[in-house]
C-alpha cells in the first residue's frame, strides 16, 4: 500500500506558564490570555497514566478536568496538578527520564512537560491539529508519533525542537499506536477501517495492513519485548438480528484480544474473551508485564481487570477464534482470571515488580493499585472530585455500563463511542424491523434534534432511550431516576472543535463558497438541512430506502460534525462526502435543477466538513 507522506514546516512552540493557587489552576499563553479552572468542582476522570522518576512517581492524564496529576507513589498522594489542554487522551514517557507528552484531543495539541525529579512544568505546546489521541515514543527518544483521529494520519514530532516534522497517511480513526522495541515498526489501530496498519518508521510509509473483520473500538496497543508482535483489545460486530440467542452466542457484539506480526504480513491471531452469561464489554487498556509473563486488559464496560498468562494463550489465526472463550482458559485458573474493580478502568501500567498494576479509573476519579498475583486491590490514590455527584455524572456511569445489557455484552458506549459513532451499520431493531442495517447516529446535541431514529418515529427522548436499553441492549428497563440521569448526561455531550475551521473559528475561502452552493436552489441542501442543527426534523423519501424497511422515508440527520463519520447515509453505503454527493445523494437527483461543477462540489464538501 502506498502511503501519503508530507514534510512540514515546523510550527513554533507556545510555552504555557502554570500558576497553582488554592483550589485553582490558572494558565496563561504567550498572548497573555487566561483560563482558570476551579478544580474542587471538577471530576478528574483519569484515562491514562505513566510511571516516571525511577518508579517513585506517576503522572495521570485527567480527561474532564483538562489536567495532569503528579503522584508520589511512596506517599500515594497527589503532589501537584497542572492544567494542560482540553480533553487529554494519552500520556507517554519520552524515555529520557526528563520529559512527558500529553495529547490534548480537543485542543489539537501535544503538550510536552519537563520533570525535574520533584515537579512538573510545561515546556511547550505543539500544535498538531486533527484530534490527537494515542502517542508512541521512538526508543531513541528523538521523536514521537501521534494518532490523528480526525484526519487519518500519524503525526511525527521531533522532540528536541518540538517541531511537527511529518504526517503519514494511514486508515480512518487512528486512535492508538505502538512502536517496536528497535524503533523500526509502528503499529497503528484504525478503528474506522477495522485494520491494523504497520508503518516503516524510517521510510515513513505503510508496509502492510491487517484486517479485523467486523472490528470496532480498537484499544491500547503494546509490542512484545522481542518486537515480534503487537497486542491490542478490540470488539467485533456481526450483522445478525439482536435476539437473546444471538447475543448469548456472541453473534452480535463480542470482545477479543488480538496480535499482529511486525516482521511481515500475516493474518491476525486472536482469542475470544466472552464467558457465557458473564461476557466482557468494552476492553480498552492493555499492558504486558516487564517479564512478559502476564497480559492484562481493562474491561471498562464490566469494571474489571482481565489477567492472562501470556505464553500459554491459545491464539488462533485463520478460521478462529471461536465465538466464546476457549474452554482451556476456564479450566486453568492461572491462565485466566478476573479482578473486580468497579468504576470504569481505562489505562494500565505495570510496575517493575511484575505483579503490581496501576489502573486509571475514569469514573472513580482515582488510581487503583492492584496486586495481580494475589488478585486484589491493595490501594487507592484519590485524584479529587466534587463533594456531590451530579445527575449527568450518574448518567455517564449508566452510559458506560455494559452490565445494563443482557449478560453484560455491551454498553451504550460500544456503539456510540465516547458519545459519537462507530464504523459500522448495525441492526439495532430500533427502527422496527430486522436485518435493516442503519448507521449509528452521534449523540452530540441529540436533545435538540427531535424526532429520533433514522425513521423519526420516536418523538420522546426518554422513550427512545428506554427502548435502546430494552430492545437494542436486551436489558432491564431503567427506572425514572436513571432515565433522567441518562438524558442529563446526553445533554452534556459535545464534539471536539472542528479542525476544518480556521483558528478563529471562521470558514476557509472554499467553505465560504461552499455555503453559497449549499443554500442555492440548484443544490437544495438547505431545504432539509436547516437551522442551527442543520435538520428540519421532517421525514423525506428520496428513494434511498429498501422494501424491508418498516417505515417509508428518513429523518433528516444533522450535519454537525459530519466530517467525523466514516459511513454516510442511513445504511452506510457512502464512504465519503464526495462519493454520496456525486452518487446516490447527488444534488441533481434531489432538486432536478442541474449538476454541480467539480469546483462547486469541492467547495460544498469543504463547507460540510466545516460544520
Amino acid at each position: 500500500m502506498v502511503s501519503k507522506f508530507s514534510c512540514l514546516v515546523g510550527l513554533p512552540a507556545i510555552t504555557l506558564a502554570v500558576v497553582v493557587q488554592i483550589g485553582l489552576l490558572m494558565a496563561s499563553d504567550s498572548a497573555g490570555r487566561h483560563e482558570s479552572t476551579d478544580l474542587a468542582a471538577q471530576h478528574r476522570s483519569p484515562v491514562d497514566l505513566v510511571i516516571i522518576g525511577d518508579g517513585k512517581f506517576m503522572v495521570t492524564a485527567n480527561q474532564t478536568s483538562n489536567s495532569v496529576s503528579l503522584i508520589s507513589l511512596t506517599d500515594r498522594k497527589v503532589v501537584q496538578e497542572v492544567l494542560c489542554g482540553k480533553h487529554p487522551a494519552t500520556i507517554a514517557d519520552c524515555r529520557d527520564g526528563k520529559h512527558l507528552l500529553v495529547s490534548c484531543a480537543y485542543s489539537g495539541a501535544v503538550v510536552q512537560l519537563a520533570f525535574d525529579g520533584e515537579r512538573l512544568q510545561i515546556r511547550r505546546t505543539i500544535d498538531v491539529g486533527f484530534e490527537p489521541t494515542g502517542i508512541a515514543v521512538h526508543p531513541t527518544a528523538h521523536r514521537a508519533y501521534v494518532g490523528m483521529a480526525a484526519s487519518a494520519e500519524v503525526a511525527e514530532i521531533d522532540l528536541a525542537s518540538g517541531l511537527l516534522t511529518a504526517k503519514i497517511g494511514v486508515g480512518q480513526w487512528p486512535r492508538y499506536l505502538a512502536v517496536s522495541p528497535d524503533g523500526s515498526r509502528l503499529a497503528v489501530g484504525c478503528s474506522g477501517e477495522s485494520k491494523i496498519f504497520v508503518v516503516d518508521t524510517e521510510k515513513r510509509e505503510v508496509l502492510y495492513d491487517e484486517v479485523l473483520s467486523g472490528g470496532i473500538n480498537i484499544g491500547h496497543m503494546q509490542c512484545s519485548a522481542d518486537g515480534k508482535y503487537v497486542y491490542f483489545p478490540w470488539m467485533i460486530y456481526r450483522t445478525n438480528p439482536i435476539t437473546v440467542r444471538n447475543i448469548q452466542l456472541g453473534w452480535v457484539l463480542a470482545s477479543r484480544i488480538g496480535r499482529v506480526r511486525l516482521d511481515g504480513s500475516a493474518y491476525r491471531e486472536a482469542i475470544s474473551l466472552d464467558v457465557p452469561r458473564l461476557a466482557i464489554a468494552d476492553p480498552h487498556g492493555l499492558a504486558l508485564s516487564p517479564n512478559q509473563h502476564r497480559l492484562v486488559v481493562a474491561a471498562s464496560g464490566t469494571h474489571e481487570l482481565l489477567v492472562y498468562r501470556l505464553n500459554d494463550l491459545p491464539f488462533v489465526g485463520t478460521g478462529g477464534p471461536g465465538d466464546l472463550i476457549d474452554r482451556k482458559l476456564l479450566a486453568d485458573q492461572d491462565l485466566f482470571y478476573r479482578i473486580e474493580l468497579g468504576g470504569r478502568p481505562m489505562g494500565l501500567v505495570y510496575s517493575a515488580d511484575n505483579r503490581t498494576v496501576y489502573v486509571a479509573n475514569h469514573l472513580h476519579n482515582s488510581i487503583q493499585i492492584v496486586d495481580v498475583e494475589d488478585r486484589e486491590i491493595v490501594g487507592h490514590i484519590e485524584l479529587g472530585s466534587p463533594a456531590e455527584k451530579s445527575l449527568a455524572r450518574q448518567g455517564m456511569e449508566i452510559f458506560y455500563d455494559g452490565r445494563r445489557s443482557l449478560d453484560q455484552w455491551y454498553s451504550c458506549h460500544t456503539c456510540h463511542y465516547q458519545g459519537g459513532v462507530n464504523s459500522k451499520a448495525m441492526d439495532t431493531t430500533n427502527d422496527g424491523s430486522d436485518t435493516t442495517l442503519k448507521t449509528v447516529l452521534p449523540l452530540a446535541h441529540v436533545h435538540e434534534t427531535s424526532p429520533w431514529t433514522w425513521h423519526g418515529w420516536q418523538t420522546d427522548l426518554e422513550a427512545a432511550m428506554q427502548k435502546s436499553f430494552t430492545s437494542t441492549m436486551q436489558g432491564k428497563p431503567l427506572n425514572e431516576a436513571d432515565m433522567r440521569a441518562v438524558v442529563a448526561y446526553l445533554e452534556t455531550i459535545d464534539a471536539p472543535p472542528n479542525p476544518y475551521r480556521r483558528a478563529d473559528g471562521t470558514f476557509s475561502d472554499a467553505a465560504q463558497r461552499g455555503k453559497i452552493v449549499f443554500e442555492s436552489k440548484r443544490a437544495g441542501c438547505a431545504n432539509c438541512h436547516q437551522g442551527p442543527m442543520f435538520t428540519d426534523g421532517q421525514i423525506h423519501d428520496l428513494g434511498l430506502g429498501s422494501s424491508s424497511d418498516r417505515y417509508v422515508g428518513f429523518n433528516t440527520p444533522s450535519l454537525l460534525n459530519v466530517y467525523r463519520k466514516v459511513r454516510l447515509l442511513h445504511d452506510g453505503r457512502g464512504k465519503s462526502l464526495e462519493s454520496i454527493l456525486s452518487g446516490p445523494h447527488a444534488p441533481e437527483k434531489v432538486t432536478k435543477e442541474g449538476q454541480l461543477t467539480d469546483e462547486e462540489l469541492g467547495d460544498l464538501v469543504a463547507y460540510l466538513k466545516s460544520l
